[in-house]
């Protein structure tokens, strides 16, 4: 690349990147691009035009996405992405953060501020990695994606109190939103659907019922008998309630976004 300096144009500088990254800037680059300095390292912003695919108008369904805490997504095909690994991570690094407050000096202040970029540089690769498999699952499968309506979900979620901070500091807004675009620039449909008792209403006969639920990993039905994975039962239930929405006409496409790095 060539940039403008104080003393003229120098030209031939190099830069790298991810392999994906550095084929999508050589074919689709367009207009100027920034180069920022920001904690010690420069990063390059480069403006670029990638065509959305042709939207699926005729989905054969919906995979159903159940964000959880012990599973970060549950998707109504039976995958499971565990946060138990991240979880103990995120607990570790919590008790960290807290001892280098109590601390209170500069250095601890220094490493508390480098360790939070870290937390969070961690949580947006997972919550990427989680979002591509799901959209390319659903694209490979010709069906659209349902959602759960995250507004106010940390209000409305009941957790045991060492449960409670990874709960108020994990990003589920983001990885929706990374699932929403990436749905959107592969083309797959998404909806968004009510998530109240999505969790205690069962998948099979739909009797809903708190007693449905008698640990956080178990479903067993009171009316049927149907037992399964608790959240997979969630999932199921939203991928159901994502079809009724597409089918009713109210459908929610996904919202438009620019690209998020």
């Amino acid at each position: 690349m060539s940039i403008w300096t104080t003393a003229g144009r120098l030209k031939g500088v190099a830069f790298t990147g991810q392999a994906g990254q550095l084929e999508v800037v050589a074919q689709r680059r367009r207009g100027e691009s920034d180069l920022i300095h920001q904690n010690g390292a420069w990063y390059l912003l480069a403006t670029c035009e990638i065509p959305e695919a042709e939207p699926n108008t005729r989905p054969v369904g919906f995979v159903g996405v159940d964000l959880g805490i012990v599973n970060i997504a549950t998707t109504s095909e039976g995958t499971r992405h565990s946060g138990r690994r991240m979880n103990r991570r995120r607990e570790a690094d919590r008790k960290l953060r807290g001892k280098l407050q109590k601390k209170g000096s500069k250095s601890a202040k220094r490493r508390a501020k480098k360790h939070a970029g870290k937390e969070k540089r961690r949580a947006r690769d997972i919550n990427h990695k989680i979002s591509k498999r799901i959209v390319a699952a659903a694209q490979r499968t010709g069906r659209g994606i349902a959602l759960e309506e995250l507004t106010g979900i940390r209000q409305r979620v009941r957790l045991r109190k060492p449960q409670r901070a990874t709960l108020h500091t994990w990003s589920f807004h983001q990885l929706g939103a990374f699932i929403a675009y990436k749905a959107k620039r592969s083309g797959v449909p998404v909806v968004y659907v009510n998530p109240a008792y999505t969790s205690q209403e069962c998948s099979h006969c739909h009797h809903t019922e708190r007693r449905n639920r008698p640990s956080q990993a178990v479903f067993t039905c009171r009316a049927c008998g149907f037992v399964e994975h608790a959240d997979l039962n969630s999932s199921h239930n939203i991928a159901a309630r994502g079809w009724m929405v597409w089918v009713c006409g109210a459908e929610s496409q996904a919202p438009a976004l620019t690209h998020i790095a």
